[in-house]
């Protein structure tokens, strides 16, 4: 191609999608904008958390709308990407909870107009921050409840449910101008290991893998998805190799086969799934070579140098003959393509700015609750009680979310309420509490054999509390077991509600 030192440098940052520390733009990053950085990721670290529950949304809307303002005058076209997809995933409610549930909620209530106009409020907050590209849905099918990584995060385990929740929610999200991300291919709902902490693996027939994961991608890229995340798996039924790294799934499998002409963004390289195999530039060399576009950097180095080594990375690989120029300029050529598509899409920003869907949130959540026995109708609580959380370290993936608990969510209706939290090496708190009811609330407890053990425990002492599942559901327990499907502000309120009868 013959590309100049000063070229091909631009290119190979055009590429890099890295976060930064701070809720201000550090002078090497807007450096390294004005030489060609094509994009940047926001996490929750990039704002504001010093701020009142009421108030939030307004003003993380307006602080991150003036930061990413602020990158844009350094490179307009710059890609501002974020994970946001409701429910227990948020970086601009991190502080708050979601507003939102999340999508096993919405799998569960079943309605895809509502996943469609959910999704669409969320892009109607994202837009309004300044942000293109939202690394969400997930569409893995959660085909193993013990997964700690996907869980509620996922539609649900019905390949064909997944599918149409998904592109339900991506129609709703690029309504509102704003670029979806279907997320981790080729599927990463088989799993029992947090591509976090190691490299998990999908161990199912290639026959399995068609019928099952490969579904709601299809039905994704007919949705019209424009972006789509490879997870950091390894699917031996593919390829040796992980998928971020591998032709065979990126190329072979995502483009030839499914045909997705989009931008194809791998997860973030510093996750110890691919990081404990290579260096960080060797990383971004290889995904570039199996066909991702855009490497994500959750973590840069305080002066940008591991930005800047990862463009040398690049741009040595391409003088050393091992990824061809070719393959970079295309991979360049789709992320100016996405920027094009999000400059397009003003009109579309400014109509969903004038469409509020007040109280969405809370009725989304509402039609997501299920109660054994469900012939209960009657709240079961009728003055304060004692609510105890079991509450597990959350994954990373979830990160610093402080979404309002169950008991708060309880306190705001019946005032008196005393909250306890007890973690796998504590001890349940006097349950007798002056003649309280009870509720014990649970996350994922199929996952934890602490929880259920505590769990068991507090029912034999007191077996009328009321037992609130807010993760994966499990067996249902107690007087009353009511399960939210999601950890969210939206979540916690709708079950308050449920068990007060309050409005």
């Amino acid at each position: 191609m013959g590309l100049s030192g000063g070229e091909l440098d631009r290119m190979a940052m055009a590429v890099l999608q890295p976060g930064f520390e701070g809720t201000e733009p550090p002078d090497w990053l807007r450096r390294a904008l004005g030489e060609g950085l094509g994009g940047v990721v926001l996490f929750a670290r990039n704002i504001a958390r010093d701020i009142a529950r009421d108030v939030a949304r307004d003003v993380v809307r307006d602080s991150v709308a003036a930061l990413v303002a602020d990158l844009r005058r350094e490179r307009p076209d710059v890609i501002v990407a974020v994970d946001e997809e409701g429910g227990a995933v948020t970086r601009l409610e991190a502080a708050t909870g979601s507003s939102w549930p999340g999508n096993l909620a919405l799998g569960v209530a079943g309605d895809e107009s509502l996943t469609r106009r959910v999704a669409r409020q969320i892009g109607r907050m994202v837009a309004a921050a300044g942000i293109t590209l939202d690394y969400a849905p997930v569409v893995d099918v959660n085909a193993d409840p013990r997964n700690p990584v996907i869980g509620v995060r996922s539609f649900g385990s019905d390949p064909d449910e997944v599918g149409r929740h998904g592109a339900a929610w991506i129609e709703g999200l690029q309504s509102a101008g704003v670029a979806a991300c279907a997320k981790h291919f080729p599927g990463h709902g088989d799993t029992v290991t947090d591509s976090h902490l190691a490299l998990p693996a999908v161990r199912a027939s290639r026959e399995v893998i068609e019928r099952r994961d490969l579904p709601p991608f299809r039905a994704a890229i007919a949705a019209g998805v424009r972006a789509v995340m490879c997870g950091h798996l390894l699917v031996p039924a593919v390829d040796a190799l992980p998928a971020t790294l591998s032709r065979a799934v990126l190329t072979g499998l995502l483009r030839e086969e499914l045909g997705f002409d989009g931008l194809v963004v791998t997860d973030a390289i510093e996750m110890r799934a691919v990081a404990a195999l290579h260096e960080p530039g060797e990383i971004a060399v290889r995904a570039l070579a199996a066909g991702a576009d855009a490497i994500c950097v959750g973590v840069s180095s305080a002066r940008g140098e591991s930005v800047y080594a990862l463009r040398d990375a690049i741009t040595g690989a391409i003088r050393d003959g091992r990824l061809a120029d070719e393959r970079l300029a295309e991979a360049a050529g789709r992320v100016r393509d996405l920027a094009a598509w999000y400059d397009a899409r003003a009109e579309a920003r400014a109509a969903v700015a004038r469409d509020a869907d007040e109280g969405l949130g809370l009725a989304a959540a509402t039609a997501a609750l299920r109660a054994t026995p469900a012939e209960q109708a009657a709240a079961p609580l009728t003055k304060a009680p004692l609510v105890v959380h079991l509450a597990a370290r959350p994954s990373q993936a979830v990160g610093r979310v402080t979404p309002l608990k169950v008991g708060e969510a309880i306190a705001e209706i019946l005032p008196g309420t005393v909250t306890a939290e007890v973690d796998g090496d504590g001890h349940l708190p006097d349950l007798s509490e002056a003649g309280r009811p009870l509720v014990i609330v649970v996350h994922d407890a199929i996952r934890h054999a602490w929880m259920r053990r505590l769990l068991e425990e507090a029912l034999r002492a007191r077996p009328d509390a009321v037992v609130v599942e807010t993760g994966m559901p499990g067996s249902p327990a107690g007087r009353l077991y009511l399960t939210t499907h999601g950890n969210s502000t939206a979540s916690a309120r709708a079950a308050a509600r449920r068990l007060t009868g309050g409005a």
